[in-house]
């Protein structure tokens, strides 16, 4: 039996199905969505997310698509309007299937430069025409929720609600966390320490299951998926084939889960994943190196606070070293020095101070960074009553990632559904 009719079949006999789960809404009741995305970086996941988003885009009200900072590199702009060209070529063929699509015109209108820079502490700097556009569309007289789906730099959106604090009940977050975390460590810093309110999904590690773990045989493969699927599908095919060969698609599962049945519930299941409520955000300080033997949550951030001494040179400058990248050091008014981290999986770290400060340059460090244990999942934070994490259930993991497995058991029906999907790039 073909695994799309099985799937049919398994509709109609199971009380949440897997066709359930990713059940498009009402006509009129649309999910309102603008997306942040670090495109243009040197990870590819977000250029296959893209393709994605824009096969679904019926699916959504599309508001936004923010081109956000990265560790370098600016103007990514131009890669979003890049796609959007690919997608102008497909269009006449996906509007034969759904008048919903929105025209590229639409497309390249709501798309915005975000910030081009990292923020540093406090964890937010200026305005941008992606911060800009948060705060409109949120103050928008819409009784829908806004969501927003971080797939890269957390900047824009610390921006806007620091700006306009007042949007916040009219977000819904959902944020790819892990090494997007290591790199906006500052804007992370001030989400969880001033607006613990928010309501959000801190996704760090459930979302490698998109392309970890789960059915892989056949042409569920990640490099069979693209031979069999996306390779020939369109010019979006074709861009998604010229990116990479086998599947990413890190960022996925955000919009996955926002196309389920319940995403106002992050317990249920989810093509997205399914998380539980946030304990205490780990954050740790230590003046100077970390304490041999230190180990700290994996995910966690870190604060080291130097405090050098002799002479300042004029200018002076900092960077931390971690795995060969470099971490920007921030000199505060006391002269003290401060250097953020978070560790984005589980391993032994070392780094090593660079800088044209005699007391700071060759200094050293190291740490363990763990898993968190899965009884923390019984210990929410009243301080954070809507911000939501991988499951740390030992069951639900793929190798060391928590949670992976509330997304790779939907494999075979999301990567179906992602198929049919490409299919529309040919006429209905």
């Amino acid at each position: 039996m073909h695994r799309r009719h099985l799937l049919a079949l398994l509709a109609m006999s199971l009380p949440l199905s897997a066709a359930a789960l990713a059940s498009p809404p009402p006509a009129g009741a649309k999910p309102r969505v603008i997306v942040s995305t670090d495109i243009g970086g040197t990870d590819f996941d977000d250029f296959q997310s893209l393709v994605h988003l824009l096969l679904y885009a019926d699916s959504i009200e599309l508001e936004g698509l923010l081109a956000s900072p990265w560790g370098e590199g600016r103007d990514r702009k131009r890669h979003l309007l890049a796609i959007i060209d690919a997608y102008e070529k497909d269009y006449p063929n996906l509007k034969t299937w759904s008048p919903a699509y929105p025209t590229p015109a639409r497309l390249r209108s709501i798309s915005k430069q975000g910030g081009s820079d990292l923020a540093p502490p406090p964890g937010y700097t200026r305005a941008t025409e992606g911060s800009n556009w948060i705060v409109e569309r949120a103050r928008t007289n819409d009784p829908r929720p806004l969501w927003v789906l971080l797939w890269g730099g957390f900047e824009d959106l610390a921006q806007a609600l620091h700006d306009a604090p007042d949007i916040k009940p009219k977000l819904r977050v959902y944020m790819i966390g892990g090494p997007n975390k290591k790199w906006s460590n500052a804007a992370y810093d001030y989400l969880a320490r001033e607006h613990a309110d928010l309501w959000i999904i801190e996704n760090n590690a459930t979302y490698r299951g998109w392309f970890t773990g789960g059915d892989q045989s056949r042409d569920l493969g990640n490099k069979a998926f693209v031979e069999r699927h996306v390779k020939g599908a369109g010019a979006l095919g074709d861009y998604f084939v010229g990116i990479a060969p086998d599947i990413k698609m890190g960022d996925t599962p955000s919009l996955s889960y926002v196309l389920g049945a319940n995403p106002e519930d992050p317990t249920r299941d989810n093509w997205g994943g399914s998380f539980v409520r946030a304990w205490e955000r780990p954050r740790v300080a230590f003046d100077g190196a970390p304490p041999t033997g230190t180990v700290v949550e994996t995910f966690a951030i870190m604060e080291l606070r130097y405090r050098p001494t002799g002479k300042a040179p004029a200018a002076p400058r900092a960077t931390r070293i971690v795995d060969k990248q470099e971490f920007p050091g921030f000199r505060q008014a006391d002269g003290s020095w401060l250097f953020l981290f978070s560790p984005k999986e589980v391993k032994r770290w070392t780094y090593r101070i660079a800088s044209n400060h005699p007391g700071l340059d060759g200094q050293t460090g190291g740490f363990t960074s763990r898993n968190r244990a899965p009884e923390q999942a019984r210990q929410p934070s009243s301080r954070y009553p809507n911000w939501w994490t991988d499951n740390p259930d030992p069951r639900l993991a793929e190798g060391q990632h928590q949670g992976a497995k509330t997304v790779s058991r939907w494999r075979e029906a999301y990567l179906d559904d992602f198929a049919a999907r490409l299919r529309r790039t040919q006429a209905k």
